[in-house]
């Protein structure tokens, strides 16, 4: 009796899980948002450090900063073909008023792995969106959500 009772529950449990991994069928793993200098540089060198220390250098000093770019990492099941990243970012401009861009990007799965995709802040952009605050990035197939990743004030 007890076997009976402990493989309905593994089964139960498998099915349970099988289901869950259907409806997931895509996430986003990383952002990474980065400011750019005035002539697009996120780093100096591809030292890791070295960007880093040029990340910090650029956040303490905003006369120096030219634009915003953001790496995406993510990854989806699927290839249906309508697949959308959409970055979010807030900032505050200098009269203290809050300002909301959002920038779309379809995106291609290539291969069983995760992809990286970059959405850039051009110049007049990055002036008008003033210091970033708060960013939130979205993967999207058609009308249905995969996956979001977000700062922590978002």
């Amino acid at each position: 009796m007890r076997w009976a009772l402990t493989i309905s529950f593994s089964l139960a449990l498998f099915v349970s899980a099988v289901s869950a991994a259907e409806t997931t069928t895509g996430k986003v793993i990383k952002v990474l948002p980065q400011y750019l200098d005035a002539q697009g540089r996120n780093t100096l060198s591809p030292s890791l450090y070295e960007r880093d220390a040029y990340q910090a250098e650029l956040m303490h000093h905003p006369d120096q900063r030219g634009g915003l770019v953001f790496n995406v990492q993510w990854k989806a099941v699927a290839n249906t073909g309508k697949l959308k990243l959409f970055v979010q970012a807030r900032g505050i401009v200098k009269d203290k008023t809050v300002k909301t861009y959002v920038w779309g990007l379809p995106v291609q799965k290539h291969g069983w792995f995760s992809q990286w995709s970059i959405v850039t802040a051009d110049a007049d952009e990055f002036k008008a969106l003033g210091t970033l605050t708060a960013w939130r990035v979205t993967l999207w197939d058609g009308n249905h959500r995969l996956g979001e990743q977000h700062s922590y004030l978002w």
